[in-house]
């Protein structure tokens, strides 16, 4: 019987076949395979493992083989697979028609348990991918193992194991059952609303939640700035209440870099809720956008379908921001490392918020502000042009007695709006998009953008108009046919009208008069 392993670098990860040679010599075990010190020290653990589980260890010398050979193993997974094949090796087994491959992963203690690994819904794809049709992995992983099409057999310790591997080498059908799959492909869904995540306690914001409502429907990028107190993080951290579930594509891509990241939730099969990364200021620039070793997940691709909020984020280093750019225009970021590249996905929709100032009172009516003019452009400068021209939506928040405009008089529908209220809309919008392209508005390119959102003589007029008065960017103008195309997937319409323009291009444009910030 061939045993496989898996070697987690970056997101594809590779199967490593698992060879046991016994041959006559001293009594020793040697792992030839680049392998690193953790697999190196499976030895010992094996050795004690087997004793332990009432196995007898072969006398003869031991030669582990892992390969590809030129590639590094690395991590305690190799431990179970070590030592199923040791065992299989020993008993000199041989293989009947009914089975040629097993993959198998887990830690061992010296008592004979097996331990929880990271990547193991990764593997398990993984092993899919090169035909291999059963999985022995920890108990602990089984949820997250279970992949459709695939034999998982979750094992608590080695004998437990063995045994498994027996009976599936003989072509016996073990008892095994899988979670049901959710469905929720057709309807949107959105996760359990509870009382404090409820927008209806955000007072007087109306354009802020109008503008979110927006951002939530069609995959948006937004900022938010003003002045410290005014309730952006607030309004901000309730997001993920109006976001819709993934669907069962999107969900895939999710769990597998949550999987890699080891940050899958204990006893879960996959992650239905979208991602609300907040990273604090002090990040790297590994941190953001990932690398290591391994080329472990940055935030970035942790946000992957879902949303990377940046706070008070002209904190955040430049280069950090700067790294945003390319991630935000391709949906994936490249890593490389000693000679190995991988690719994850990264389509996140980007949140920022941030003061209009060092000290958060410019444009304030009720406070002077003490920043110089060069202090405060040296803080937007933070904020580079090509950055700022891909967030499609900017909104300026002052505090409730300080409105800047009066465009928030044409949203006061939204000032006591609760987060139910704004769902409809969103669930009606996103259905849509599903329907007629599969994707949100946001991720439209611009071929799709020319194929799919049409406009007649007026709108068409309308949005040259704009274009010519504020000097939009071909991106800008490409933006505002997106946003105009998201709401009137809200409110239910097929053709894009010229209200849903203006409405367009106010969200756009909308600097509160802090016009030198954007």
């Amino acid at each position: 019987m061939k045993i496989f392993s898996f070697s987690p670098f970056g997101y594809e990860g590779a199967v490593v076949s698992v060879d046991v040679d016994l041959r006559r010599g001293i009594p020793a075990v040697d792992v030839v395979g680049l392998a690193d010190n953790a697999v190196k020290e499976s030895r010992e653990r094996m050795r004690s493992a087997i004793l332990n589980s009432g196995y007898e260890f072969p006398k003869e010398r031991v030669l582990i083989s892992l390969s590809p050979a030129d590639m590094r193993k690395e991590g305690a997974g190799f431990d179970l697979p070590i030592a199923v094949a040791v065992l299989h090796a020993a008993a000199a087994q041989k293989l009947p028609d009914t089975a040629d491959s097993v993959l198998v992963m887990g830690e061992l203690d010296l008592s004979g348990n097996v331990r929880s690994v990271r990547g193991v819904h990764a593997a398990v794809l993984t092993a899919k991918e090169h035909g291999i049709s059963c999985c022995i992995v920890p108990k602990g992983n089984y949820q997250e193992a279970v992949v459709p099409e695939m034999r998982i057999f979750g094992v608590e310790n080695l004998k437990q194991a063995f045994e498994d591997l027996n009976k599936i080498q003989d072509g016996k059908e073990l008892l095994k059952t899988e979670p049901a799959e959710p469905q929720y492909e057709d309807d949107v869904c959105f996760v359990p609303l509870s009382e404090r995540e409820d927008y209806s306690t955000v007072k007087n914001q109306g354009t802020l939640l109008r503008g979110l409502q927006i951002a939530a429907a069609g995959f948006h990028n937004l900022m938010v700035y003003g002045p410290p107190g005014c309730g952006k993080t607030l309004a901000v951290q309730r997001l993920p209440s109006i976001l819709p579930l993934l669907t069962l594509a999107e969900s895939q891509t999710v769990t597998r870099i949550y999987s890699l990241a080891g940050l899958l939730p204990a006893g879960s099969s996959r992650i239905s809720q979208r991602p609300f990364r907040q990273p604090h200021q002090t990040s790297s620039l590994e941190g953001m956008s990932g690398g290591g070793v391994l080329c472990r997940p940055g935030e970035i691709s942790l946000a992957h379908n879902g949303v990377l909020f940046l706070d008070e984020a002209a904190e955040f280093r430049t280069s950090v921001l700067q790294a945003l750019r390319i991630p935000m225009e391709t949906g994936s970021v490249t890593l490389s490392r000693a000679g190995r590249h991988t690719t994850y996905p990264a389509n996140f929709q980007l949140i920022i918020a941030t003061n209009p100032c060092p000290c958060g009172n410019y444009g304030s009516k009720s406070k002077i502000c003490l920043c110089s003019a060069r202090s405060v452009e040296f803080y937007w400068k933070k904020f580079s042009a090509p950055l700022l021209d891909r967030v499609d939506i900017r909104i300026p928040v002052f505090n409730n007695s300080e409105s800047v405009s009066d465009s928030d008089s044409n949203y006061s529908a939204y000032n006591n709006i609760s987060t139910e209220e704004l769902r409809q809309d969103i669930a009606r919008a996103v259905k849509t998009q599903r329907q007629r392209q599969g994707k949100m508005n946001a991720l439209l390119s611009p071929e799709e953008v020319r194929k799919i959102i049409r406009l007649d003589n007026d709108c068409e007029t309308l949005l040259e108009q704009a274009c010519l008065e504020e000097n939009f960017s071909a991106r800008g103008m490409c933006s505002i046919k997106k946003l105009a195309r998201t709401i009137a997937d809200m409110a239910g319409i097929k053709d894009i009208l010229p209200e849903h323009i203006e409405e367009a291009v106010f969200f756009r444009k909308n600097t509160g008069g802090l016009d030198f910030c954007l």
